[in-house]
């Protein structure tokens, strides 16, 4: 594809057509766009068309956004074909930083990530002139460029905060901070000189603080996984400069609106986060400065104001005292009872008092409200961040603490106030935050202190808040909560007493309280501990109805739609009882919820309601159909007519749910297959819905269940079901799904059905193992030639890979089973495995012939070995490829539906119960056949252990001796 003025107007029209508001016109382009990013020279004209001026900024951000979206797809070379040229890879690095920079801010974001991407593949070893590239652009004096330089370094080194400790990530941090640590430091203090500068000049204070808030984000990066040598060396340029920076005040940089964040609050929390890691983890070297920034951000708590805008300092600002409270060596500083007094009464209490903003918050956007209170939310919080400060001080002096609080619950459960209800929120959650000592998102509170009663405030203010019709929603809210945080330390027989409560809760106007209600009653449903009777069908049943009820009448109101809390209550309840749902509830369950299908796959919007959707459809199938199959139809008469419709409108998000669920259908035939299936078979060969990596997944399941329950009906179709397999297996990411489609061919088809493909699937797979050989394609190429072996015959496998070219399967026998045997994992896999190994031992006569009786004996005791010791999962460090169980983002993802999730089949069954046993029984049969030739090749080939493991073997299946 050719740079030329008619080649970008053509790119153009298209870019805008993908912004029409037109459904059919967007994916039209969409189309086109994904057929020709492939083509030579695509990334360099679309960079060509961002970089002009004379194109609309619209257009100029499609642009940008696309070539993101496309890097993110095709950057990483995933299998033999570069979908990127080499060529193009190498001027797209060379042109897009200096884009990046001099492109208008919208276009900007959308370039400094795709750097990111390819960073992330590329940099250091492919593109080790970036950081000196980037370091350049210091030097200009431009803080539009700067200011991009270093947001694209903080995206860069963002992913350091994440990802796990190796020498590889080691090296990369090393050799980023050799060349970007001085220069980042210089910067910093020129900075800071320039801020003393212009103090009076707001919009020169802007820019300057922009830069400062993104350099302590580096530096905060660059220091998290380990104190680097260069910043440890220059501790003195960094922290006496950030300490001032918590004291400044500036009018200037104060913003207006009590909700927007001015930049200063920015890099005074942002520098509280920095303080807090070195506090934490560094506390050592940090020692020298820590007293400074304690005093600095007390004094910095006392000042601030409890508007929204502040909200993060205060929540970082309050992280670090708790750092510095959770170290045994400064414990002492939190000791002395005057002073716990003042933090309880100065910092603690007032942040966690529910303010004007957190209550129109709960009515004006319910779920921002719940996603930043919620049991396992990540979202910082002055409450979040307060709660953990009293539990830290607990851990320091728990009993005083706890005093301290006591005075003010009696003040707040007390009070005369016309907020009466805030103060009862607000004991509720000193409670809550106070008796937590330890926690986890799954169990809720798992220890608690010994200085709360529990069950006492649980009789005298939490049960009349759940069931009193004057109880504020807020307070509702807070009870539900209590009982949701302390579900494993309350009785069991309150738990279960309040479930009736929570139900009638579950229908409440209000969105906060039916879907604290809905969190509460589906975490009390999943309880499975040691020594914990979990709650049974039985418990829930006589509420189960009016459950079901309440939960569908609250999906009415306005807001709740689609809220997924309540649907995954709907999916945890009908999982619970299962087969104890009356066909009627069944019927009706089925109807309501396609009738809501159908009604969000006009526009998908909640992944997490869609997902519980179909996952409660595959659990009403699995329930109703396992035993029996008969009751299959009334869920395909109900459930085909939508998924007609989501497959003719292409809705990407649906399309790998409804092949789950149309696979779980599939499997549990035991009749012929209607004929609505079949129609659909072709469309499943389609090549564009292989080419979507969320669709790879529940295809293949589903093409193997066609194999399985219809291979007459798909024998016609084996080259197209061949080729699919091609396309798979030059995917290092999609490699297993190819191998799952041959097993599955082995198994079910007739033996001779694709007898002629058989050889160019061999010299497909020995190719691809030439080019990229993986850990994963190793196990699972073994595990293909084994079932092979098994059902096929061990023969004719030495014959075909023979055929390819002369002696080959002792390459095989040598590189691969005897190598790589330990490899292989999971228990049908290994058995098998054993079971092809086995079949090759005594059934192939080729194995016992000069050519490759001397790999006899060490394949018999690789088997053995494989037998008695547990697996090799280790992994070359230099080898990268996605895990099976690894999937991206939502949109384009493989969501597994849990309980649409199928087990993995064992061929053999009770045929094969023991292959030890196995094992023995085909050696005896062998030295039958080959009489005086078996003792001799074991006793000479096998040694050590494995030579006692054989006479172990022979012994339980009652076999004497070899002939």
């Amino acid at each position: 594809m050719e740079v030329n003025d008619q080649n970008l107007a053509a790119l153009s029209n298209y870019l805008e057509q993908t912004l029409s508001p037109a459904p059919e016109t967007r994916k039209e382009a969409e189309k086109f766009l994904a057929t020709v990013e492939v083509q030579r020279n695509f990334p360099i004209l679309i960079l060509k068309l961002i970089s002009m001026e004379t194109a609309s900024i619209s257009i100029r951000v499609a642009g940008a956004v696309y070539f993101k979206n496309m890097i993110k797809r095709l950057w990483k070379v995933d299998g033999p074909e570069d979908k990127i040229s080499a060529e193009d890879r190498a001027q797209v690095k060379t042109l897009i930083v200096d884009l990046m920079l001099s492109s208008p801010e919208q276009v900007q974001r959308q370039l400094s990530d795709a750097i990111t991407i390819i960073g992330a593949e590329d940099f250091p070893a492919k593109w080790e002139n970036l950081i000196g590239d980037m370091v350049s652009k210091f030097e200009t004096g431009n803080f539009h460029v700067i200011n991009g330089i270093l947001q694209t370094a903080h995206s860069l080194f963002k992913r350091y905060r994440y990802e796990m400790r190796s020498d590889e990530l080691f090296t990369e941090i090393k050799f980023v901070i050799q060349h970007f640590g001085e220069p980042l430091t210089v910067l910093f203090e020129k900075l800071l000189g320039l801020a003393e500068q212009h103090a009076a000049d707001v919009n020169a204070l802007k820019v300057v603080f922009n830069s400062l808030v993104t350099i302590s984000k580096c530096f905060y990066s660059l220091n998290v996984q380990d104190l680097p040598e260069f910043f440890e060396d220059n501790m003195a340029r960094w922290f006496p400069r950030f300490l001032p920076m918590l004291k400044l005040e500036n009018k200037l940089l104060l913003t207006d609106d009590a909700e927007e964040v001015g930049l200063l609050e920015m890099l005074k929390s942002q520098i509280c986060e920095n303080v807090a890691l070195y506090a934490q983890k560094y506390d050592e070297e940090f020692a020298t400065y820590l007293p400074g920034f304690v005093e600095a951000v007390w004094e910095l708590l006392l000042s601030t104001s409890q508007e929204v805008k502040y909200d993060l300092l205060v929540s970082n600002a309050i992280k670090f005292l708790t750092s510095v409270a959770e170290r045994p060596q400064y414990a002492e500083l939190f000791s002395n009872d005057d002073i716990l007094t003042k933090i309880c009464e100065k910092v603690l209490v007032p942040n966690m008092k529910l303010r004007e903003s957190d209550v129109e918050l709960f009515e004006d956007n319910p779920f921002q409200y719940i996603r930043a209170d919620v049991e396992g939310s990540d979202a910082e919080t002055r409450r979040r961040s307060a709660s953990d400060f009293v539990r830290a001080l607990c851990n320091v002096k728990e009993q005083t603490v706890s005093g301290i609080f006591s005075a003010y619950l009696g003040n707040l459960l007390g009070g005369t106030s016309g907020n009466k209800w805030i103060d009862k929120e607000a004991a509720i959650y000193i409670v809550i935050s106070l008796a937590v000592k330890t926690k986890t998102e799954k169990h809720g509170a798992t220890t608690s202190n010994s200085f709360i009663n529990l069950v006492d405030f649980y009789n005298t203010q939490i049960k009349v808040d759940l069931t009193s019709p004057e109880t504020h929603p807020i307070v509702k809210a807070a009870a539900i909560k209590y009982i949701m945080t302390f579900r494993m330390m309350l009785p069991r027989d309150v738990i279960v007493s309040s479930l009736p409560m929570l139900v009638g809760l579950v229908s409440e106007k209000s969105i906060v309280v039916h879907s604290y209600a809905a969190t509460a009653i589906e975490k009390i449903l999943i309880i499975k501990m040691p020594n914990y009777v979990s709650i049974t069908a039985a418990e829930l049943a006589p509420e189960f109805e009016k459950l079901l009820t309440n939960l569908f009448n609250s999906f009415k109101y306005e807001g709740s739609g689609e809220n997924e809390y309540l649907m995954k209550l709907v999916m945890r309840s009908v999982s619970l009882m299962k087969a104890n749902l009356p066909v009627p509830i069944v019927q009706h369950l089925t109807g309501v919820l396609t009738a809501k299908l159908t009604e969000i796959c006009r526009n998908p919007s909640q992944p997490h309601f869609n997902h519980y959707v179909f996952e409660t459809f595959s659990c009403l199938i699995r329930g109703s159909c396992i035993g029996k199959p008969e009751n299959i139809t009334g869920f395909e008469s109900a459930l085909f007519p939508v998924f007609q419709e989501i497959l003719q409108k292409d809705v990407t998000e649906f399309i790998p749910y409804v092949f789950q669920v149309l696979s779980l259908m599939l499997e549990l035939q035991n009749r012929p297959i209607p004929g609505q299936y079949m129609a659909l078979f072709p469309f499943l060969l389609t090549p564009l819905l292989w080419e979507r990596p969320g669709s790879i997944p529940p295809l293949t399941r589903l093409i193997q269940a066609f194999i399985e329950k219809n291979p007459e009906g798909v024998k016609d179709s084996i080259q197209s079901i061949l080729g699919i397999f091609q396309k798979l297996i030059a995917s290092r990411s999609n490699d297993h799904f190819g191998f799952y489609l041959l097993n599955t061919m082995i198994e079910h088809l007739d033996k001779t059905a694709f007898t002629a493909s058989v050889k160019g699937v061999f010299m497909l797979l020995f190719q691809r193992m030439q080019s990229s050989k993986t850990t994963k394609f190793m196990r699972s190429f073994i595990v293909f030639m084994s079932l092979f072996a098994a059902q096929v015959g061990a023969q004719p496998l030495i014959e075909t890979v023979d055929s390819i070219q002369a002696g080959l399967f002792g390459m095989v026998l040598e590189k691969i089973f005897i190598a790589e045997l330990q490899k292989v994992t999971g228990e049908t896999d290994r058995k098998i495995a054993a079971v092809g190994v086995i079949k090759l031992l005594t059934e192939g006569p080729a194995m016992l012939n000069d050519n490759y009786v001397k790999w006899w004996a060490p394949l018999l005791t690789a088997l053995i070995h494989m037998f008695e010791e547990s697996a090799d999962t280790s992994v070359p460090a230099d080898e990268h490829f996605i895990e099976i169980e690894d999937t991206p983002g939502y949109s384009t993802a493989f969501n597994q539906l849990v309980f649409a999730t199928k087990k993995p089949t064992d061929p053999f069954g009770a045929s094969v119960a023991n292959p030890r046993q196995l094992l023995a029984e085909s050696l005896q049969k062998l030295s039958v056949r080959y009489p005086g030739k078996l003792t001799p090749l074991i006793q000479q080939g096998v040694t050590g252990p494995a030579l006692g493991k054989i006479q172990e073997y022979l012994s339980a299946a009652n076999i004497a001796s070899l002939s």
